[in-house]
């Protein structure tokens, strides 16, 4: 079977409109075997339909001055930290438009209609998107209260990359600001509880879980990665979560903490020099965030007991 020629550079990496390749593909090479039949009067080759990235450049070519990818697409696009079935179930493209356009109707597209859509969009990954806060007012719906909340820290916190924190997607002012012009709308009063629980610094998902597993079973809520040193000023670490009064750190062990030899041993030293110093490290898996929280916070409380400066119950 004949190899079909290599696309003009123009049209690589990308989707592009069938109107847009004539005059440059051959009618052959456009039914060519390789070519993705992305939607009506759009094509690609070599797209990766599996991710949301694949997916919104397959949409592009559609895009429209008022329109702007939207809902879980959005979030996907800002690789906010979603519970894992929750993605497992949006494979269609989320697209809003201005609230006085038409809904779309294409296969595969979810529409929704935004007022003051001008005022809710950015430029992301080369994408038109609504702004982060937007993004996150448009989760209230379907989030529980922890992955509300941890979508918001991941906001004002920053993604966490082995090169180091990336900046901030938005500030807690502008969270603010979106629950406030969200009155009336679905899931406000989820926003306006959660709003309340979101903390700068935050590293991940499941550190956001332990803080509110701990508050809302009635102990003091922890510090967000601060930094802690020795008494004579030699810096420890910056843990996770602690409690600085009664010496407590608690560190979340994620699978590949145990895969990646480096970070295996790195976190026995770790541990062994906190203790060495008086603390008491707490070790905090997946088990004790998603499957039995009460069992974890039983643990914590018999640490606590057995620390020199108890902590009390709100």
């Amino acid at each position: 079977m004949r190899t079909p020629s290599p696309l003009p550079p123009r049209f690589r990496g990308r989707a592009f409109l069938t109107t847009e390749a004539q005059g440059h593909l051959t009618p052959t090479r456009m039914l060519a075997r390789d070519m993705q039949r992305i939607s009506r009067g759009v094509r690609a080759v070599g797209l990766d339909l599996g991710t949301v990235y694949g997916r919104c450049l397959g949409y592009q070519p559609r895009m429209q001055p008022g329109q702007a990818f939207s809902h879980i697409t959005a979030a996907q696009l800002y690789r906010i930290p979603l519970p894992p079935f929750f993605l497992q179930n949006a494979p269609a493209v989320h697209v809003s438009v201005d609230g006085e356009a038409h809904q779309l109707r294409v296969v595969g597209v979810v529409g929704h209609r935004l007022d003051k859509l001008a005022d809710r969009v950015a430029t992301y990954r080369g994408f038109t998107v609504v702004n982060p806060a937007t993004a996150w007012i448009q989760l209230a719906p379907f989030l529980a209260h922890y992955d509300l909340v941890a979508a918001a820290d991941f906001l004002v916190s920053g993604r966490v990359t082995d090169l180091g924190r990336e900046p901030a997607l938005a500030t807690p002012e502008q969270l603010y600001e979106g629950v406030a012009s969200a009155a009336g709308a679905r899931g406000v009063r989820k926003l306006r509880v959660a709003f309340e629980l979101v903390r700068v610094g935050v590293d991940s998902r499941p550190e956001t879980r332990v803080r509110l597993i701990l508050v809302d079973a009635g102990l003091p809520e922890p510090r967000v990665n601060m930094p802690i040193y020795s008494a004579s000023g030699e810096r420890l670490g910056k843990p996770d979560l602690s409690y600085p009064e009664q010496r407590v750190v608690f560190e979340y062990e994620g699978d590949g903490h145990r895969v990646d030899k480096w970070q295996f041993r790195h976190d026995i030293f770790r541990r062994e020099r906190f203790e060495a110093h008086g603390w008491r490290v707490i070790r905090v898996t997946a088990d004790d965030v998603f499957i039995d929280p009460r069992a974890f916070v039983c643990r914590v409380r018999l640490v606590l007991a057995q620390q020199p400066h108890r902590v009390g119950s709100r």
